[in-house]
């Protein structure tokens, strides 16, 4: 737990980062919309504890959005009506705009002028007029069983980057917890007599996963003979180390998940989140409850836990062609 002093640091490097992605998001735009951009941004992150991700998305779709408003030359914010609304999106859409970039833009949009009518830029919310196009949610690709054991298996080595790896494939597919939520975790998150992860998710929502019995091990043997290569003193509390001793990028645990993908014949290239799809086709399949599987992805509906069910029935589908003499 963060006492008062950490507690106040941690505020003020929040403040200065959201200060900084409102900044650079609204570059260019005139006071009269920098300064609501900025107010949303803090809205953002500080009251509805969104991921800094989110916040820097949200921020730059609206800071497009206010741009376009100020190439109309209009006097201010309150000039934003459903018009410039409807023309934003309509010129994202001729210069190629996906449907599920323009569902994302509109989101934004109306959570924007939402915010800004209850802070008095806006005598009414032009938003809630706004309908924009159903970003349309394919399928996520998924490994087969094999093939997912066979990524696992290949994240071996016995020097600390290679058992780190191994924790990042155990816990990947094993936990199907989110890359954010794997690099954020700490050496007190881990419940090794419980077999158990504490894990922060979006929106600053904690839970607790369990960890596969090989997840587990892998675990005790990267904290005993892996971790201790990789850390100096500026490594803090982090669980998964870089090789310079930092906490581990993002990015890097991307590398490594396509490396080991790579590695699967006949599997399709995917991302850590690949895994997590993966992870949760594999517990529907095998027979675990729909709410159960929800409560571990840490969904906040359970409709976006439910596109794992239509991943499995295509599963099914697929195999009754293949299979049945009737198909």
């Amino acid at each position: 737990m963060l006492d008062a002093s950490a507690m106040t640091t941690h505020g003020r490097l929040v403040g200065t980062t959201l200060h900084g992605a409102a900044s650079s998001a609204g570059a260019g735009l005139p006071p009269a919309l920098a300064e609501p951009l900025a107010a949303f941004a803090r809205h953002l992150s500080l009251e509805r504890g969104l991921s800094e991700h989110t916040v820097r998305a949200y921020t730059a779709d609206v800071a497009s959005l206010l741009g376009h408003l100020n190439a109309l030359s209009v006097a201010g914010l309150h000039d934003l009506d459903i018009r410039a609304l409807r023309s934003w999106l309509a010129k994202l859409r001729t210069l190629g705009a996906a449907r599920s970039s323009l569902a994302r833009r509109g989101a934004a949009a109306r959570a924007f002028t939402a915010y800004a009518t209850r802070a008095g830029w806006l005598a009414s919310d032009p938003g809630a007029l706004l309908a924009s196009p159903t970003a349309q949610r394919a399928l996520p690709l998924v490994l087969h069983a094999e093939q997912a054991a066979a990524l696992v298996d290949g994240a071996s080595g016995e020097d600390p980057l290679g058992r780190r790896n191994r924790v990042i494939a155990e816990v990947l597919y094993g936990s199907a917890v989110r890359v954010g939520e794997l690099v954020g975790l700490d050496l007190g998150d881990v419940d090794e007599a419980r077999c158990l992860l504490r894990v922060m998710g979006k929106g600053g929502k904690e839970r607790m996963v369990p960890v596969s019995r090989p997840g587990g091990l892998a675990v005790r043997d990267y904290l005993e003979h892996g971790r201790p290569g990789l850390a100096t003193p500026g490594s803090g509390t982090a669980l998964l180390l870089g090789a310079h001793g930092a906490r581990v990028d993002p990015r890097e645990v991307r590398r490594v998940v396509h490396r080991l993908v790579a590695a699967v014949p006949g599997a399709s290239d995917m991302s850590p989140h690949g895994l997590r799809h993966t992870a949760a086709t594999h517990l529907l399949e095998g027979g675990a409850d729909l709410r159960s599987v929800q409560e571990l992805l840490g969904h906040a509906s359970l409709a976006t836990t439910q596109l794992y069910t239509h991943v499995s029935v295509e599963r099914l589908n697929s195999v009754y062609r293949q299979a049945h003499p009737r198909a």
